[in-house]
């Protein structure tokens, strides 16, 4: 037998060993396929029923979808929060500490108090020991809470709460350095303070505009609470234009914003923040109780007292000298069944006035108490806000014209607004 032959046979001796081979092969293919589709067209429990109409049910699955794609109501789609849609940024509140917490201080205040032993502060003592009475013990009073570096060269915005009567006051950077603080100006009315250190190549915080403002949008707020130094909060605006009376701060001059990013003790002064890292508030106050509740003074307030404060260390705040109430059907009531007809109260809406401060701007200029205010600086007024604002908003020393119901009758007067008396200027 030649090569060729041995060759041929041995191929024909190999054949049955490959046909065996393939069909085995083939029938592996066929089973994995089957196994493949089963498990891709439904996840039910695998049967011999299954099995034999997994061929029809996968045609059928795939004519149903077909039919059904133009019918069916598309998936809802899930968007971010508005605040990540628009700043492209889940960790937005990470950039902006990152990029503005070093502008964001810690300050300390110590301040000597006097006081008189218990029980010898009562009247009794004092008329029969009179200079007699043991000498007052002193006793250091300390504080702290937080504020923002608007200039390189060490001027800091705080609360004047935070630095009022201070004696000492100490500025500590988040870096670790400590520095004595000069208070340049406080304004109790406002309370906002200004304060100086020795420094030089600060971080610095950019102001923004909080006059846009509108509830929703997103805040952070950085201090110390409770002596815990630089935390961060974060939430949103909750409401704007919150005056003073409505927080029961009513011997503030503020239109406050109101935020849910918590604030505590120790807060008071330091920014509240939008996604930027602009300031657009100084936080300042929390309600007694509340759950949640923080306010701050808009920064377009504090800008503008700040900038006088800088400039001449004092703020002159127009003053009128009135006591007044926003005029209600309610409070009508209450006149009318106290008074009967000694008070011809005509008016139905407007801003009564309640006591006159003798020798004020007010008293000289001929308003009277009894008088119910509908107008001023040519603006119509309903309520004792739209009254403050006016007058916070005109200039110590320029009339402004005042339209009143006095006894039914309409008067208009011309009051000059002088500066009002407070104590706490340095």
């Amino acid at each position: 037998m030649n090569y060729k032959s041995k060759l041929a046979n041995s191929q024909h001796i190999l054949d049955p060993l490959n046909t065996r081979k393939r069909i085995f092969i083939t029938k592996l293919g066929l089973l994995t396929t089957g196994l493949t589709a089963i498990l891709l067209s439904s996840c039910s429990t695998l049967n011999s029923r299954t099995l034999e109409g997994n061929k029809n049910n996968t045609q059928a699955q795939t004519n149903s979808t077909t039919n059904n794609t133009t019918n069916s109501t598309p998936n809802p789609v899930f968007s971010p929060p508005a605040i990540i849609a628009a700043t492209g940024n889940p960790n937005f509140v990470v950039d902006v500490v990152q990029k503005v917490g070093g502008a964001v201080v810690r300050i300390d205040s110590a301040k000597t108090v006097s006081t008189v032993p218990d029980g010898f502060d009562d009247p009794f003592f004092r008329r029969f020991f009179g200079d007699r009475i043991p000498r007052t013990e002193q006793r250091v009073e300390r504080g702290s809470g937080s504020g923002f570096i608007i200039d390189a060269s060490g001027q800091i915005l705080t609360n004047s709460h935070v630095v009022d009567g201070a004696d000492k006051v100490t500025v500590t950077l988040k870096d670790g350095r400590t520095f004595d603080g000069q208070v340049l100006g406080e304004d109790p009315i406002t309370d906002v303070a200004v304060i100086k250190i020795n420094a030089n190549n600060l971080p610095t915080l950019a102001l923004g505009n909080s006059s846009t403002l509108q509830p929703g949008e997103a805040v952070i707020a950085i201090g110390n609470p409770l002596g815990l130094n630089n935390t961060v909060t974060s939430g949103i605006i909750s409401a704007t234009d919150r005056s003073s009376s409505d927080i029961g701060a009513s011997d503030k001059r503020v239109d406050y914003l109101q935020t849910d990013a918590a604030i505590n003790p120790g807060n008071s002064g330091g920014p509240l923040l939008n996604a930027r890292g602009e300031v657009i508030g100084m936080n300042t106050a929390i309600i007694q109780g509340a759950q949640g509740l923080g306010f701050a003074i808009p920064i377009n307030t504090v800008q503008k007292i700040s900038q006088e404060l800088i400039s001449k260390g004092r703020v002159d705040h127009p003053y009128l000298g009135i006591q007044m109430v926003t005029l209600t059907p309610e409070v009508k009531e209450r006149i009318r069944n106290r008074f009967g007809d000694q008070i011809n109260l005509s008016a139905d809406k407007g801003v009564l006035l309640v006591r006159i401060v003798p020798q004020s701007p007010a008293a000289q200029d001929g308003l009277r108490a009894g008088d119910v205010i509908t107008a001023m600086n040519n603006q119509p007024v309903t309520k004792v806000e739209d009254v403050q604002k006016i007058v916070e908003n005109s200039q110590v020393g320029n009339s402004l014209p005042v339209e009143v119901n006095r006894n039914g009758r309409t008067i208009n007067l011309a009051v000059t607004p002088a500066p009002l008396p407070i104590r706490g200027n340095r």
